[in-house]
């Protein structure tokens, strides 16, 4: 009877071990991607804060999200010194801490990010206060016809009709993609404006005060739409 032919000893060892090596490489690749991730984005974030260019926004991101400042540094708040005050046409104006915005009822919106740079974060989750209920619980008078937003970077500045303001997907927010929001995504408190272009959505938010007129937002003042509503977007049906 003819002898079979040998089998190469090291061949299948070979091709067992390479592939755990490309599992193994992929499987750590994969676990190491969100900390890849986070670190880019902190990286991002810090260096947005110092460029007064710009240039740090058209760098890659893979969470979607692009970093832009107007100042070249805008300082932390947290816990221990984080303050929303609210004033103007109000009869109680009044303030709201971090503590105290977290316990108030909170509403999730689920809702594209589109900015006018061309860049979309499809279906975000952001969590917060209803912007009308802080507003009813300051109280506005009847001359009150806008709101104007304040920021602690002290430059940035954005404003609602009252009744864009009262919508039910316009949120003080505390969260974003079902975390705190961090310092360089405007935290720890930012505007969210659901159906408007993100520029309206003012991070670092500390200030919101009723006025009797919209007054123009930084952008706005520089050739953006004081409506920045978004293509298709229903401007009457999300009412609080």
């Amino acid at each position: 009877m003819a002898e079979q032919p040998k089998r190469k000893a090291d061949g299948a060892p070979v091709g067992r071990r390479a592939l755990l090596g490309m599992l193994g490489a992929g499987a750590a690749g994969l676990a190491a991607a969100p900390y890849l991730q986070r670190g880019w984005e902190g990286f991002l974030g810090a260096a947005s804060q110092v460029d007064s260019t710009g240039l740090t926004g058209l760098l890659p991101n893979p969470g979607g999200f692009r970093y832009y400042s107007i100042v070249g540094s805008v300082p932390h708040k947290d816990e221990t010194n984080y303050q929303l005050k609210i004033g103007g046409l109000v009869d109680r104006p009044t303030s709201f801490t971090l503590a105290d915005l977290s316990a108030l009822p909170q509403t999730r919106v689920v809702h594209d990010v589109l900015c006018t740079d061309g860049w979309r974060v499809e279906k975000t989750p952001f969590e917060g206060v209803k912007l009308a209920d802080l507003l009813d619980a300051a109280g506005v008078r009847s001359g009150g016809a806008a709101v104007r937003f304040t920021c602690f970077d002290g430059a940035y500045s954005e404003s609602l009709t009252m009744e864009q303001a009262r919508r039910s997907d316009v949120l003080v927010a505390l969260n974003m993609q079902d975390k705190p929001i961090t310092h360089e995504h405007g935290g720890p408190v930012r505007l969210y404006v659901a159906p408007m272009y993100f520029y309206k959505s003012a991070k670092w938010l500390s200030g919101i005060s009723v006025t009797e007129t919209v007054v123009p937002g930084y952008w706005e003042e520089r050739g953006y739409a004081v409506d920045g509503w978004l293509d298709g977007e229903d401007r009457n049906s999300a009412a609080a």
